[in-house]
């Protein structure tokens, strides 16, 4: 299930602690064929495109609190203000000027030129991944402009308002839509998915991301010692202690020099 970061009840990681002992991954040998990549990004990556963090002095927590806008039990104790919620950070997404930054641009180049597997698992639930480019992409906490009925399941593209009064296009019913979004306590989406792509990968990277929000704060843990794990972030994560290396600063300037650097360590055409 979807942890609440720490600091907000604790959370605990994917597998014990013993687990985190293994030794520190080199990078693959240049005639060895070219390691599959797991790409994980957060919040971070969308902050130079104008979205505010989560975890931040001046992020989304910072102004609300979790336990009134993303739980199950939040919806079913004041629908309206999660629905609020939800319909102002969507409509945000269609504000001029809110678009891919270099960051983004940067993993839809890479996934276009790297010659083996490769997939980009975001926690974010906005769309400016797929503006970039990028194809090979799960939501692993659902997307804003999308809409679930919580009667009949059925899913839906949703880039308007929903409201209690909001009927399901499928089963009729009002009073059930809701954002297709994974909130605290739920499962996140595309797990077998995503951990079968971890057990492949030879190439770790996460970007953007506080290492507070569990599942996804384990998967650097998941592959430590068999594949080589890279964080790129604005300042160490709270999992920082487990990669192999770290490049941090501004996503777009971090992320588009390690694209390069990669394309070029394995002599990818363009």
């Amino acid at each position: 299930m979807l942890g609440i970061p720490r600091g907000r009840g604790g959370a605990r990681p994917m597998r014990p602690p013993s687990t985190l002992c293994a030794g520190r991954a080199t990078w693959p040998r240049m005639n060895d064929r070219p390691p599959e990549i797991v790409i994980l990004t957060g919040a971070g990556i969308s902050r130079e495109s104008g979205l505010a963090t989560f975890r931040d002095a001046d992020g989304v927590w910072a102004q609300v609190r979790i336990e009134d806008v993303a739980t199950p039990e939040a919806f079913a104790r004041d629908p309206a203000r999660v629905h609020s919620f939800y319909n102002a950070r969507r409509a945000q997404l269609a504000v001029p000027g809110i678009a891919p930054n270099a960051a983004h641009l940067a993993l839809a180049e890479l996934e276009r030129r790297w010659p083996a597997g490769f997939l980009l698992v975001t926690q974010n639930v906005d769309d400016l991944h797929e503006r970039a480019g990028s194809r090979r992409l799960l939501h692993m906490h659902g997307e804003l402009g999308r809409a679930r009925c919580e009667t009949c399941g059925a899913r839906h593209a949703w880039t308007g308002q929903l409201t209690v009064a909001t009927e399901c296009p499928d089963c009729g019913t009002a009073g059930g839509m809701r954002p297709d979004v994974v909130w605290f306590g739920e499962m996140p989406l595309h797990m077998e998915r995503i951990m079968a792509a971890l057990d492949r990968c030879g190439l770790f990277v996460a970007v953007g991301t506080s290492g507070s929000v569990y599942p996804a704060a384990g998967f650097v843990a998941e592959v430590r010692g068999r594949a080589r794990t890279v964080e790129l972030n604005l300042e160490p994560s709270e999992v920082a202690g487990l990669f192999d290396e770290a490049n941090h600063g501004p996503a777009s300037q971090v992320v588009p020099a390690f694209v390069a650097g990669l394309l070029s360590r394995w002599g990818v055409p363009a």
